[in-house]
């Protein structure tokens, strides 16, 4: 649905998109994360021709946008919705008013807009609030608005930049289920740009990380978490520091395949002969799989290698990492 090739953009001598290339399939829902000025926001006004790129290609359903003349580049923006950080919203119009503007901008019947701002706010939870301006909603409800706005031409994209920066755990959970049951029920393709990690764990198929205008790791959610030990891997699944436990032996260790089984922990107990201390653990559901990083303490007597071997049995890779912390032992003899 969604194809950038050799996507370039610069601003005189500052390159800030350099060669993206991103694949995102109808009904599917794809992240793009990385640090603040590494290029997001610019991708995606890019990627709806709010900027023009400098060199390279951006197709959606098959619609090269780069090469259309104005006026069928204005057509083919109604096949691309967009919600903003913030909703941005404008403040002297009602919640129907700013669901309506595209509409009207775009001359539909009033008839119609009418019964397309009601059936859109009703989707979104918000036909209660129709009349409200957005002085008198929540962020979480903006939102909702602002993706109601983003569906009024009935597009076939969704880009949501930031849509959840600043909005409490409750709202942002309300928000990306809204999200994910758009692409269900309508067969939306989602771009989502965000810095939340939480968020492309929560509802994304597909993650590209950013870094200087460049793309520098990409895949499904899930095997990007597992295949590797990457930066990205580990913000995506971060685990809190681990101190050095004492007389035992501390072990790195992250799920490698999608069927772990639930008590893998247990049966490699049995089989090393040995207790395993979980010092820290994060284990969610990414998609139809588990993904799962782990920090478990080990009797230092056990051969390392049989430890790596035994784990990796379950489908788990293992590295240890601190030494034990052992106590002086008092001399008998001593006084």
């Amino acid at each position: 649905m969604i194809e950038i090739a050799g996507l370039t953009k610069s601003y005189g001598a500052t390159t800030v998109l350099d060669g993206i290339d991103l694949s995102v399939g109808q009904g599917r829902i794809a992240a793009v994360v990385g640090p603040s000025g590494a290029g997001k926001s610019t991708l995606a006004r890019c990627v709806n021709l709010l900027e023009q790129p400098t060199s390279g290609t951006i197709a959606v359903a098959g619609q090269d946008l780069t090469r259309l003349s104005r006026r069928d580049l204005r057509l083919a923006r109604r096949q691309i919705g967009t919600v903003f950080q913030s909703a941005n919203l404008l403040r002297r119009l009602t919640a129907a008013q700013n669901v309506a503007l595209p509409m009207r901008h775009a001359g539909l019947p009033e008839a119609e807009i009418r019964r397309r701002v009601a059936e859109l706010l009703e989707r979104v939870g918000m036909l209660h609030r129709a009349n409200h301006y957005p002085s008198q909603l929540s962020g979480g409800q903006r939102q909702r608005v602002g993706i109601a706005r983003g569906l009024a031409l009935g597009p076939s994209v969704l880009l949501a930049d930031e849509a959840t920066s600043g909005l409490d755990p409750d709202s942002t959970r309300a928000i990306l289920d809204l999200l994910t049951e758009l692409r269900d029920d309508l067969g939306l393709t989602v771009l989502v740009i965000t810095h939340e990690m939480d968020v492309v764990r929560a509802i994304a198929d597909q993650v590209a990380q950013l870094d200087h205008g460049r793309i520098v790791e990409q895949g499904p959610v899930a095997d990007v978490v597992r295949r590797s030990d990457s930066g990205l891997s580990r913000a995506l699944l971060s685990m809190p520091p681990v101190a050095a436990v004492e007389r035992l032996r501390t072990w790195n260790v992250r799920y490698e395949g999608g069927d772990v089984s639930p008590v893998w922990l247990a049966q490699a107990g049995r089989e090393l002969d040995a207790d395993i201390a979980v010092l820290a653990a994060l284990v969610e559901a990414v998609g139809e799989s588990r993904v799962g990083r782990l920090a478990l303490g080990i009797d230092p007597q056990l051969d390392e290698r049989r430890v790596v071997e035994v784990l990796s049995r379950h489908g788990v890779v293992a590295e240890p990492t601190e030494r034990p912390l052992l106590r002086a032992v008092p001399d008998a003899g001593a006084a």
